[in-house]
C-alpha cells in the first residue's frame, strides 16, 4: 500500500527498542523476490479466454447443484420411512450440496490463479495511525483490486459467482423445511403452526400433577412463594413412543402461589386463578427456551438463554427482554377433592412468535 511522505518519513525516524535482541556484525541479507514468471494467460489472450469459460461455468454448474439439491428434495421424499428412501434422500441432496460447494471452490480459487493480478508486491509496515490520506490510499488499493481482479469487467464470472452463491442458500433453506409437520388429506391442519401451538394436551377438568413424577396436586400443599413445574396428568401416562416428548414441550406449565391482593387480574380472568395460585406456560414467548427461574420475592418470572423476563402478579406481562408477548396463562381451579385442575386449555398459542402470532 502506497503512503504519504509524512508516514514514510517517521518509518525511517522510528526505531524499535532492541530488547533482548542482539545487533550482529553479519546480518542475513535480504535475497529479495524471484524473478516474475509470467502465466499462460498472461501471455496468451486464448488462454486467458478459456481460463475465463472455466470459472463460469464452474459457477454455473454449482448453480445446477444447489437447483438438484432441491429436486432431490422433492424426488426423493423420507415420509414413507422406508430406509431405502432416507438412503436415497440423503445421496442424492448431499451430492448436489456438496457439487454446489466444491464448484464455487475450484472456480474461485481458479479464478485467482488465472485471471487475478499475478504481481509480487512488499508492504511495509508503519508505526503511525492511518490519516486521511493513508484511507485515500485505502480507497484506491480496492479500486486498484478491483481493475487487477476483473470484479468490475469480468461480467460473466462476477454474475455467475453471485448466482451460485445466492443458489447454494436455497438447498439448507428447503432442509429446514422439512424439520415442519406437513399437512396430509388425513390431517390438514398437521403443518398449521396455529392449531399447532393453540391445543395441547390441557382440557377441562385435567389434573395439575407434578413433573416428571405425576403426583396430583393439592391447592393446600401450594405454599406461598412456591413453585411447581407441572404437567397435565394424561401426559405423565403417555409413553415416549406415543408422542411424550412432542406434547410436553407444549403443555408444560410453571405454577406459583401469591396472596390474592397481589394479583393485577382483568375481569375475564378473575377465575384463572385459584386462592393466588396461578399456572403460566413455561415456554419462552422469545425463542421457546424454559422459563424455570422464579424470583420469589419479585415475583418475577426469568428466562434464562436470552434474560426476558415476566411479571407474575400482573398477567405474565414482559418486563425486560426480546420475548414480544406475555406467557399464556391455563386457566385452573379444584375439583371435589381439591386437587388442582384445568379449566380449559391455553386460549392463545404457545411457545414463541410465528408470523401468525406476532
Amino acid at each position: 500500500m502506497a503512503h504519504d511522505d509524512d508516514s514514510q518519513a517517521l518509518d525511517r525516524a522510528y526505531q524499535p527498542s532492541p530488547g533482548l535482541g542482539v545487533a550482529v556484525s553479519d546480518p542475513v541479507q535480504n535475497p529479495g523476490l524471484p524473478p516474475h514468471r509470467a502465466r499462460m494467460t498472461d501471455k496468451d489472450p486464448r488462454a486467458e479466454k478459456a481460463a475465463e469459460r472455466t470459472v463460469y461455468t464452474l459457477f454455473y454448474l454449482s448453480l445446477a447443484g444447489s437447483i438438484w439439491a432441491v429436486a432431490a428434495y422433492m424426488l426423493f421424499p423420507i415420509e414413507s420411512g422406508a430406509l431405502i428412501d432416507i438412503r436415497q434422500n440423503n445421496l442424492f441432496i448431499g451430492l448436489g450440496i456438496s457439487l454446489a460447494l466444491l464448484a464455487i471452490g475450484i472456480g474461485a480459487i481458479h479464478w485467482s490463479k488465472a485471471l487475478m493480478s499475478d504481481k509480487e508486491h512488499i508492504e511495509h509496515r508503519h508505526p503511525t495511525r492511518g490519516k486521511d490520506s493513508t484511507r485515500e490510499a485505502v480507497i484506491e488499493s480496492f479500486a486498484t483490486a478491483n481493475e487487477e481482479s476483473g470484479f468490475g469487467r469480468r461480467t460473466m464470472i462476477r454474475n455467475s459467482l453471485f448466482a451460485a452463491i445466492v443458489a447454494s442458500i436455497i438447498p439448507g433453506v428447503t432442509l429446514f423445511r422439512g424439520l415442519a409437520p406437513h399437512s396430509t388429506p388425513d390431517d390438514p391442519t398437521a403443518g398449521d403452526p396455529v392449531v399447532l401451538l393453540k391445543h395441547t394436551m390441557w382440557e377441562k377438568g385435567a389434573r395439575l400433577v407434578r413433573d416428571p413424577d405425576g403426583t396430583p396436586i393439592r391447592a393446600a400443599d401450594v405454599t406461598l412463594g412456591s413453585a411447581f413445574h407441572v404437567i397435565p396428568e394424561e401426559l405423565a401416562e403417555l409413553s415416549h413412543h406415543d408422542g411424550y416428548l412432542e406434547e410436553k414441550a407444549k403443555a408444560i406449565v410453571l405454577m406459583m402461589r401469591l396472596r390474592p391482593e397481589q394479583l393485577v387480574e382483568a375481569e375475564d380472568r378473575k377465575d384463572w386463578s385459584y386462592d393466588g395460585i396461578v399456572a403460566y406456560s413455561k415456554v419462552c414467548t422469545h425463542v421457546g427456551c424454559p422459563v424455570a427461574l422464579y424470583e420469589q420475592q419479585t415475583h418475577h418470572l426469568l428466562c434464562p438463554c436470552h434474560q426476558s423476563q415476566f411479571d407474575v402478579t400482573d398477567h405474565a406481562k414482559v418486563i425486560f427482554g426480546p420475548a414480544a408477548r406475555p406467557l399464556p396463562q391455563l386457566p385452573i381451579t379444584v375439583d371435589d377433592e381439591g386437587y388442582l385442575i384445568a379449566r380449559s386449555d391455553f386460549t392463545e398459542p404457545v411457545g414463541p412468535s410465528f408470523w401468525e402470532r406476532h
